[in-house]
């Protein structure tokens, strides 16, 4: 079967001025192919019925995707070029479904539970997912365990995204795959990227490191000095994180670092605030007030400038420490001020996690 999506946009703004991007996400997590995506100018009324006409008669499902300002004006031009009525969001005949999807995550959680489902029994099977989580994982190292999958020949579709650091890669096949190929199209994936993955099921890297925490009965304690207190946000999101989570520094200045964390004024004035060293006795002065069992510190440059050091801006250090040992990482992460200290919170939750796994 065939499917084809329509986007509706301003063009003069950018191509990603509507967010379709989950929406066709939401789409291939079920089984279902945009073998074309068309952007259309919102503002010609002659766009939109040209080539819903055109594909219409091409495909077997047509996804009209916009803003949610223009769902109404846009589910008028629909009917009349289509000769029918919606359902909600779908327009059903015979030969074709047309969907009406608006944009962003209410347009996402549309197209899993309407759209893929009318899908599904049009085409009389349905589609399944499993889905790998990792960190920072090499694009070449996916590629080539995703083209490891495809050579085992395994019937299972792989697809991958990546947002901050954070990779998600599903296994997408329809009831009638032999479970045998699903498992090893699986274990070929978890185990070439191993080191990078956190998780067999779509949760955040920090539900996972406080699904552990909680798990191992740990307290965990933060010193930020570079993230902004991103690292305690992704834990203290969970319902329940004041079982696991003592504290949350943000140490930015040097004074505060060696008056709340025992930072030794020679360390900062001989190896500087980003550093290896800065990190560790960050770390360690968590542990040292004896209140945490897990403790996690950063430090680094976000940018756009350096810090007068010539250290490059996404520089980082991440420190993880456990009262056996603390653990220093050097990371140098690419991207604007937001992408990198972003990058940073999820690494160090990874870091975490890794740690007391």
């Amino acid at each position: 079967m065939k499917f084809s999506a329509l986007v509706l946009r301003n063009i003069r703004q950018g191509v990603l001025s509507v967010g379709f991007r989950g929406v066709t996400d939401a789409l291939l997590s079920g089984g279902v192919c945009l073998d074309e995506i068309v952007l259309l100018p919102y503002d010609d009324p002659t766009a939109l019925p040209i080539a819903l006409k055109r594909l219409k008669g091409e495909c077997d499902g047509v996804f009209v995707i916009c803003d949610g300002i223009l769902l109404p004006a846009v589910k008028e031009g629909i009917e009349a070029a289509a000769g029918g009525k919606f359902a909600d969001a779908l327009l059903e005949t015979e030969d074709c479904l047309i969907a009406l999807i608006p944009a962003d995550g209410e347009g996402a959680d549309l197209a899993a539970n309407t759209v893929v489902p009318a899908v599904d029994r049009r085409r009389g099977q349905s589609f399944f997912r499993v889905v790998l989580k990792t960190v920072l994982a090499p694009a070449e190292e996916v590629l080539a365990a995703v083209e490891e999958v495809s050579l085992s020949g395994a019937r299972v579709s792989v697809h991958t995204s990546e947002e901050y650091g954070v990779g998600r890669i599903e296994v997408v096949y329809h009831s009638s795959t032999p479970k045998v190929e699903v498992d090893e199209a699986v274990r070929i994936l978890a185990s070439a990227l191993e080191k990078y993955l956190y998780a067999m099921e779509d949760v955040t890297v920090g539900e996972r490191l406080f699904q552990a925490l909680k798990l191992h009965r740990l307290t965990i304690s933060t010193a930020e000095s570079f993230t902004g207190g991103g690292v305690g946000e992704e834990i203290v999101k969970n319902p329940g994180a004041s079982k696991v989570f003592f504290e949350g520094l943000n140490t930015y200045a040097n004074e505060s670092k060696t008056e709340r964390l025992g930072v030794s004024e020679y360390t900062l004035k001989s190896r500087g605030a980003v550093s290896e060293d800065t990190a560790y006795e960050m770390a360690a002065g968590l542990l040292k007030a004896g209140n945490c069992d897990v403790a996690v510190a950063t430090t680094g440059i976000a940018g756009p400038d350096s810090d007068g050091s010539g250290t490059p801006p996404g520089t980082c250090f991440i420190a993880v420490g456990t009262r056996d040992r603390v653990r220093v990482f050097e990371y140098l992460l690419k991207g604007d001020r937001v992408s990198i200290t972003k990058q940073a919170v999820n690494l160090a939750l990874f870091l975490a996690y890794k740690e007391i796994n």
